[in-house]
């Protein structure tokens, strides 16, 4: 029996790897800010833990209380929709905070154990906007990319200790709360002299041509938490995929 640790399992895609693992026989270990029980029930083999991936005593008292885990899904992120002329710097260092730092931070920690047991996978969910970078998220943009660099970099580091290193690229899924966490109404971030290209852009994103459930990134972080080929990137959804072929 294998064990997971899953950040931002409160909604989205964490919400529903941490069903999909569990479903398989794995022990769960879902962690959020703010754990709800009534969102995944809590068992021998389900467990619910506070962190903040942003916050270093969090991280380790979150490991400090899951034990020994076999897999780390670095889930957890934020975003911000907007013309980057107008976002305050304070909004882009939150995602950055989260995106990026926040998934390094979690994956040193859990180096140290995977290395000892010359055994262990990490798998970091980036998103589709690496592939195909989405207008009007430049910093969102950003964070993804730069964990892209880290983990592709990490995975030759880490080879030789047994450890593996993964990339799930999920596209664009309408469901996910992309933005709730940072405190920014959207509307401020569109100036005047930016309405008419943003409107039409977002009228895309409402009416999408091809979409990612939760269902395509769990099942991607399935396919990447145990493949032992040496695959790199798994992207996520039929937009995703599409734009993975074309790249």
């Amino acid at each position: 029996m294998k064990t997971i640790l899953i950040t931002g399992c409160s909604s989205g895609y964490g919400l529903e790897t941490a069903r999909y693992f569990h479903c398989r026989g794995w022990t769960v270990v879902a962690t959020m800010r703010n754990p709800r029980e009534d969102l995944l029930p809590s068992s021998e083999r389900m467990r619910i833990l506070p962190l903040d991936v942003t916050n270093p005593e969090s991280i380790a008292a979150a490991f400090e209380n899951s034990g020994p885990i076999d897999v780390l899904v670095n889930n957890a992120g934020i975003g911000v929709v907007g013309a980057f002329e107008a976002t305050p710097m304070e909004h882009v260092r939150k995602v950055f905070e989260t995106n990026t730092f926040g998934v390094m931070a979690m994956t040193q920690a859990a180096i140290r154990q995977f290395r000892a047991r010359r055994s262990g996978v990490i798998v970091n969910v980036t998103s589709s906007v690496t592939l195909a970078a989405m207008p009007l998220a430049a910093a969102y943009t950003a964070s993804k990319m730069a964990i892209e660099g880290f983990t592709a970099s990490l995975a030759f580091e880490l080879a030789a200790f047994g450890v593996r290193v993964k990339l799930v690229e999920p596209g664009y899924a309408p469901t996910t709360r992309f933005a709730q966490n940072v405190d920014i109404d959207i509307a401020d971030l569109i100036p005047p002299d930016y309405a008419p290209f943003a409107e039409p852009i977002f009228a895309e994103y409402a009416q999408p041509a091809m979409v990612t459930r939760e269902i395509d990134v769990a099942e991607a972080i399935w396919q990447a938490a145990t493949d032992i080929e040496g695959r790199l990137r798994f992207p996520a959804g039929a937009d995703a995929v599409a734009l993975a072929q074309l790249g």
